[in-house]
């Protein structure tokens, strides 16, 4: 596998954009907005990442990244990542994303309604609990003592195990968290979320400042199995 398409090319779009690209990895980047609006991205990016349309950049895929508001699932190209892994990066806002029914009452999760959407693709949620600042900050090659750990979930092994080839690639290391409906655990307001990874883990908030900490796997799991769900978390 040699190349990252990404629908949605934001803060963790970018940012993963410029991993891959340090890693030796193909990226095409892709937006709502058009492949023209990613000239200057793909400038920085240098000859390894192209702009295209989201239906050339998940074709162009080997892994393909969907990060994008959850409003806009639907507008993922299901034709053209058939038999593709598609990694979910989505969290549910409902300041932001109107209330979803079936979310607010806890029976599915974001990741599996794109799976829903994209029944032909294995979908694997993976870097939504994390700061776009700390995810490029925290990268490390492997072995290293202080490599952070990310959760992936999903219902394929092959694709999870895809998945954790890329984190490698990197500078991550993978704790699988279960099936795709386990995704739940490191979504907004739990103990494996965003602040996870920060300096001041305590804090309820994230500051463009802090440089982040690295989060080894046992510690990732312990979060994981700690975490409760939006009704279970006192107001």
């Amino acid at each position: 596998m040699t190349t990252l398409g990404l629908i949605g090319s934001g803060m963790i779009g970018g940012t993963l954009a410029r991993l891959a690209v340090a890693a030796g990895i193909d990226v095409v980047l892709s937006n709502s907005r058009g492949p023209q609006t990613l000239a200057p991205l793909v400038a920085e990016l240098g000859p390894r990442a192209r702009a295209a349309t989201p239906a050339e950049a998940a074709a162009a895929g080997d892994w393909v990244v969907v990060s994008i508001p959850l409003g806009h699932q639907r507008e993922v190209p299901a034709d053209a990542v058939v038999g593709k892994v598609v990694l979910d990066t989505t969290n549910y806002y409902p300041q932001r994303d109107g209330h979803v029914a079936a979310l607010d009452t806890e029976e599915t999760t974001t990741s599996e309604l794109l799976q829903a959407h994209l029944p032909a693709a294995a979908v694997v949620k993976v870097f939504n609990n994390i700061y776009f600042k700390h995810l490029a900050a925290l990268a490390r090659p492997a072995g290293a003592p202080d490599r952070t750990a990310l959760p992936i979930a999903g219902d394929d092994a092959d694709a999870k195990a895809a998945t954790t080839r890329l984190l490698d690639l990197l500078g991550y290391d993978a704790v699988d968290a279960g099936d795709l409906a386990e995704g739940w655990r490191y979504q907004r307001d739990t103990a494996a979320y965003a602040t996870l990874y920060t300096g001041n883990p305590q804090s309820r908030s994230l500051s463009a400042d802090d440089p982040g900490r690295s989060v080894g796997a046992d510690e990732l799991r312990a979060a994981l199995a700690a975490a409760r769900r939006y009704k279970e978390t006192p107001a």
